[in-house]
């Protein structure tokens, strides 16, 4: 596993609904002026050890994916306007849990599993695949 830290800021609310729909579903977390959050993510790669490593996966090279794909793209961004695979879908911890492993899928070995878990804040936090 390997942790990393990310600041953003979102706007939760669906476009097909009223200002008023959207206040009543997501509350302050709709505001149309946007708010942030520090995230915290933790990335899981499951595997067998590699006899001649001793490693399932080298740490290193998991977090160099994880800045380049991950933080690069997120980091002191707003996923709402700043970030392509939010213009349509509805930046929730969930989704953005969903779009980084969708992210750093493909960019792993086929052997592994990958678990991502994503703290909105200290005590609210999803996993994907759920």
């Amino acid at each position: 596993s390997r942790k990393a830290h990310f600041n953003a800021a979102h706007r939760l609310y669906n476009n097909v609904w009223t200002d008023a729909r959207n206040a009543e579903i997501f509350g302050k977390c709709a505001n149309p002026n946007f708010h942030g959050h520090n995230y915290e993510l933790d990335v899981k790669v499951i595997g067998s050890i590699n006899e001649d490593t001793g490693y399932v996966i080298d740490t290193k090279d998991l977090s160099d994916l994880i800045k380049m794909h991950i933080l690069e793209k997120f980091d002191h961004k707003n996923l709402n306007l700043d970030v392509e695979e939010f213009k349509d879908l509805n930046p929730t911890v969930e989704n953005i849990a969903m779009v980084i492993y969708m992210i750093l899928r493909p960019l792993l070995e086929e052997q592994y599993e990958l678990k991502i878990k994503l703290y909105e804040t200290p005590r609210n936090f999803v996993e994907f695949p759920y």
